[in-house]
């Protein structure tokens, strides 16, 4: 049983994790290590992590969609294959060596913070397109799913650059698209960890209440202010993570 105290600075974490996660991805970083903190062994952080997320992360989703910014119609078919990656990826992580990922992801998270820092021509306009949405889209949420189900960090930092670069969507387009599927692939996650008694719920609650707040703040924050507050907060977060992988593996 948690201490009601311990249950409000949680709450008070969840908040800020949601309002880092509706505009750059990255809040597991806050959450995670505070669940860890407050005494509940690490997969059941990790779980009640991907419940109390989801609630921020659907919160910005919705609002990034009623804003105009996410094309839901478009998307249902990745929603679908992210779903499916996602849980294909969590059945067979013990069957993966994911030792390369620890090098391999940090140098992946550098170059797109390199990218987000240098690129000229960020923006919130859409661009013209180098792969079709239709058919690749699926994909990336595949891939992408994926790599959630096995490994995890910095997910949203790489659908972002996906929509961007590839689909050429507007930095605030492409942000609130990556909330759908980071949904997505959440939920995949909890289809396994929820019957298996892995969430501690209490702590779930807690950090939900204070998401719910921080994703909405967070989504109405990255619309008002788009790429200029986008770009920089995906640059740290990305910066943040990578040097997190690499020092405290």
């Amino acid at each position: 049983m948690l201490d009601p105290l311990v249950l409000l600075a949680l709450m008070g974490v969840g908040m800020l994790a949601g309002f880092v996660d509706a505009i750059a991805g990255g809040g597991g970083m806050i959450a995670l290590p505070a669940l860890l903190s407050a005494g509940l062994p690490p997969v059941a952080a990790l779980a009640t992590n991907k419940m109390q997320s989801i609630v921020g992360t659907a919160m910005a989703a919705t609002t990034y969609w009623r804003r105009g910014f996410v094309n839901l119609p478009a998307l249902l078919p990745a929603i679908a294959m992210t779903f499916a990656g996602s849980l294909l990826g969590a059945l067979t992580v013990s069957q993966i060596d994911t030792s390369l990922l620890n090098v391999a992801v940090p140098v992946a998270l550098i170059a797109i913070a390199l990218y987000f820092l240098f690129a000229p021509k960020l923006s919130d306009a859409d661009k013209t397109a180098r792969l079709s949405f239709g058919p690749f889209v699926p994909l990336l949420g595949f891939a992408i799913g994926f790599y959630d189900g096995v490994f995890g960090p910095g997910t949203g930092s790489f659908f972002t650059i996906g929509f961007v670069l590839l689909f050429g969507l507007g930095v605030t387009r492409a942000t609130g698209s990556t909330k759908a599927l980071n949904v997505t692939s959440n939920l995949a996650a909890l289809a396994i960890f929820i019957p298996q008694g892995q969430v501690v719920w209490a702590a779930a609650i807690a950090m939900a209440i204070g998401q719910l707040i921080g994703g909405y703040v967070g989504a109405r924050t990255g619309i008002r202010y788009g790429v200029k507050v986008i770009r920089p907060l995906v640059v740290f977060v990305s910066i943040a993570m990578a040097v997190k992988l690499l020092v405290f593996p």
